[in-house]
């Protein structure tokens, strides 16, 4: 079990990344939020395998209108409590 704090850039705003997210975390059994940014930018906190949260970035880059150009990756620590995926 893994937590990452991910910023996504690219054409992430607008274009259906956070209900996308939603739909793979909860598919992947994964937990945490995501939310859009004010500089155009997407921030997720995701909790899970490593694979899960894998599966889950490509579930949302094969959005139709979704292109990630860019990621920010940081490991951050495990919220054991946590239940369910959320936007916010």
């Amino acid at each position: 079990m893994i937590r990452k704090a991910i910023v996504f850039y690219g054409a992430v705003q607008g274009v259906g990344f956070r209900y996308r997210a939603l739909h793979a975390a909860e598919m992947y059994r994964c937990t945490g939020w995501v939310k859009n940014e004010f500089d155009g930018s997407v921030l997720m906190e995701i909790q899970g395998e490593a694979d899960a949260i894998d599966q889950v970035i490509l579930a949302i880059e094969r959005g139709t209108y979704v292109r990630i150009e860019d990621m920010n990756v940081k490991s951050i620590p495990i919220v054991s409590e946590e239940r369910g995926f959320h936007a916010r």
